[in-house]
């Protein structure tokens, strides 16, 4: 019996829109904590504030643009996300000051919080259902192939030409999500026109409930892959390893590629926990490995293993978060595991700036290897408040 398509041409132009908005994210990720630091004389918390406050605004957004999706659509929503995203990055050339800064990073956040709920959402109408953790596995991989090409060249292009020619770029890539996102067809979830929408701010309607689980997983990991996001470079730098510190997230997201295709086979074919509980522990060595980086070589080698790990970890989650709600409520569940993701993220950014400023990267990283491992014991017990994700695979 022959599989479902996958590789459809509305999977292929979702995937690519969701990496043209991971790729400005994290060009900006990486270069901004150095831009505050370097250019307007600010603080590691000041620069962890200016992801901090980016993930804030996504999170609030978030609580509501599930019910936006459900009601106008998911490709409307995603346009209208997309020309947000891309008017807050054409501002980026006229800041002056931190304030303003915070401002824009708000605004900006607004529209990346609503574009990936609604491309969340658009995707996991897209999969077949017998391909989840394979599908949902190669669509989080234009994050991870964002995440590599992303920081490398902003951290080149900011060396070269500064960081004005990196918001220019940034411009571009973000006009290119608007594009991609404008290829997709009409999505057929979408309401009748003359419904009238009505905001309904109970908790049942501004979270998936079967979700939280995992999402409170996801969170708990998250502080700690806010250290990998908001500051490697910047360990990169201490250690003096300025000139190969864009080739980490290369090498994660080559690891990456080599393993999605037995991975997520493997996750519909045997279930997440038989894939979940090795990769925490690959997780925690990964990060141990990158405490003890002293030159290239362990740094490169720590990149490769945090990838093989939580490069696992974090579609699993979110195929876990959407198998457990009903189709109709699959924009939900992506808008929940996504907030609670970015809250980890956001306080981890703030948490992880101030600790590094009094611990060295060197003992933070350490630290993070044994709170990595606590998650096998985190995983287990909340993992029990949903459906067993071994039960069935997913």
């Amino acid at each position: 019996m022959s599989k479902p398509a996958l590789w459809t041409k509305d999977f292929i132009g979702i995937a690519l829109t969701n990496f043209f908005v991971f790729m400005s994210f994290y060009f900006l990720l990486v270069t901004l904590p150095i831009f505050v630091l370097n250019e307007m004389n600010g603080s590691e918390t000041e620069a962890g504030l200016a992801i901090t406050v980016f993930l804030i605004s996504a999170i609030l957004i978030r609580f509501i643009s599930g019910q936006w999706v459900e009601h106008f659509g998911q490709k409307r929503v995603l346009i209208a996300s997309l020309i947000i995203f891309l008017a807050a990055t054409m501002l980026y050339p006229f800041i002056n000051g931190l304030t303003a800064l915070l401002i824009l990073r708000f605004f900006h956040g607004i529209g990346f919080g609503m574009a990936t709920t609604a491309a969340g959402a658009v995707v996991a109408n897209i999969i077949p259902n017998s391909r989840r953790g394979e599908g949902m596995g190669y669509y989080v991989m234009s994050m991870n192939l964002a995440m590599a090409i992303g920081p490398f060249a902003g951290l080149a292009i900011m060396n070269e030409w500064g960081i004005k020619t990196g918001f220019l770029v940034c411009i571009t890539i973000a006009a290119a999500a608007l594009l991609t996102g404008l290829s997709l067809k009409k999505d057929e979830l979408q309401r009748q026109p003359e419904e009238r929408f009505k905001m309904d701010l109970s908790p049942g309607n501004l979270i998936e409930k079967s979700a939280v689980p995992i999402s409170l997983t996801g969170l708990f990991f998250a502080i700690v892959y806010s250290a990998i996001l908001s500051f490697v470079s910047v360990y990169a730098e201490e250690l003096h390893l300025g000139e190969v510190a864009g080739y980490f997230f290369v090498v994660y997201a080559i690891i990456i590629l080599l393993s999605r295709p037995f991975t997520g086979r493997w996750f519909d074919q045997y279930g997440a926990n038989r894939i979940v509980y090795p990769s925490i522990v690959i997780f925690a060595v990964g990060m141990l490995v990158l405490s003890l980086a002293g030159g290239p070589a362990f740094y490169l080698i720590a990149a490769g293993v945090i990838g093989l790990g939580w490069g696992t970890l974090f579609p699993g989650f979110q195929t876990i978060a959407i198998s457990r709600a009903r189709p109709e409520k699959k924009a939900l569940a992506t808008a929940t595991f996504l907030s609670l993701f970015d809250l980890g993220i956001g306080l981890g950014s703030f948490v992880i700036g101030a600790a590094a400023a009094g611990l060295g990267f060197k003992t933070l990283y350490a630290a993070c290897a044994v709170y990595v491992l606590i998650g096998i014991i985190v995983y287990y017990f909340v993992q029990k408040a949903g459906k067993k994700p071994e039960s069935s695979p997913l």
